[in-house]
């Protein structure tokens, strides 16, 4: 039929929670450091948490079984699987409390170059509007997702300080 219009394409926008960063490395590097738990241990999460891993496997379909401890001594538990890996350029990933979580959502994170740097971008797209509210609300989702990718960045900058790898 002429001039049939097609509908928009749904967005997520209202259930998203998208934060980003520049890190003064190159995207391999930034990449590296979700590679590895050594590495994860000593960044992931908001300021003040530490994790305890009871499995890690990076790979499509691997696990990473752990526990962020907050620095009130709460104890959350955390279950991400890992379900697209495109060195070093993306990983998405489905994270929860654990594998049966009916609340578990999607996280993009993508790295592009950008000059002798890496953009970060790391979207979480959550099942309902209303459970990304609530983590914004009660989890300050989005201040600590600033802060874990600020704790990625110094991490990044100790390693090429030492010039471990």
């Amino acid at each position: 039929m002429a001039g049939t219009r097609q509908d928009p394409q749904p967005t997520t926008t209202d259930r998203e929670i998208v934060v980003s960063r520049l890190i003064d490395a190159q995207p391999e590097l930034v990449f590296e450091a979700f590679t590895e738990v050594e590495h994860l241990s000593r960044w992931w999460g908001p300021v003040g948490f530490t994790t305890t891993t009871h499995s890690f496997e990076f790979r499509e379909s691997g696990v990473w079984d752990y526990v962020m401890h907050g620095p009130d001594g709460t104890d959350y538990p955390q279950w991400i699987t890992w379900t697209e890996i495109v060195p070093p350029k993306r990983i998405t990933l489905l994270h929860g409390t654990s594998r049966d979580d009916p609340n578990t959502f999607e996280s993009i994170l993508d790295f592009t170059p950008h000059g002798a740097a890496t953009r970060i971008v790391m979207r979480s797209i959550f099942p309902t509007r209303h459970q990304r509210d609530r983590v914004v609300l009660e989890f300050h989702a989005i201040e600590g997702g600033e802060q874990t990718l600020g704790k990625l960045a110094a991490h990044v900058a100790e390693v090429i300080q030492k010039g471990t790898r």
